[in-house]
């Protein structure tokens, strides 16, 4: 099992709205069966630490291409990922193996 985690790097006081697109872009993947529910948190200015940062998370059995199943492409998110470039200076994903109880050493 992996944890995915998407992260941008947005302008200026515009980290609400890029959060909220990047939200409706998960539900949108989310209610076509391509991801498990998605988490996405922020921080705008308000905050200690890094702001104008939006991280969207997921997790998944394996990683996947969202452009390898052969599935056609959700109308919606199109715009939405548009939107959300416009207002992204850098972005990146990080992938993340989450320790289940099966791949948990023994320790005693």
């Amino acid at each position: 099992m992996y944890v995915i985690r998407r992260v941008y790097r947005v302008k200026p006081r515009t980290a609400r709205e890029a959060a909220s697109i990047a939200a409706r872009i998960g539900e949108l993947y989310h209610e076509a069966g391509r991801r498990s529910e998605v988490t996405v948190y922020f921080n705008g200015t308000t905050l200690p630490g890094e702001t104008d940062v939006v991280y969207m998370e997921w997790t998944d059995d394996a990683i996947r291409s969202p452009y390898g199943r052969n599935e056609p492409s959700i109308p919606e998110t199109v715009e939405l990922g548009a939107r959300l470039r416009e207002l992204t200076e850098d972005s990146w994903i990080e992938f993340y193996e989450m320790l289940t109880p099966e791949k948990a050493i023994e320790l005693g």
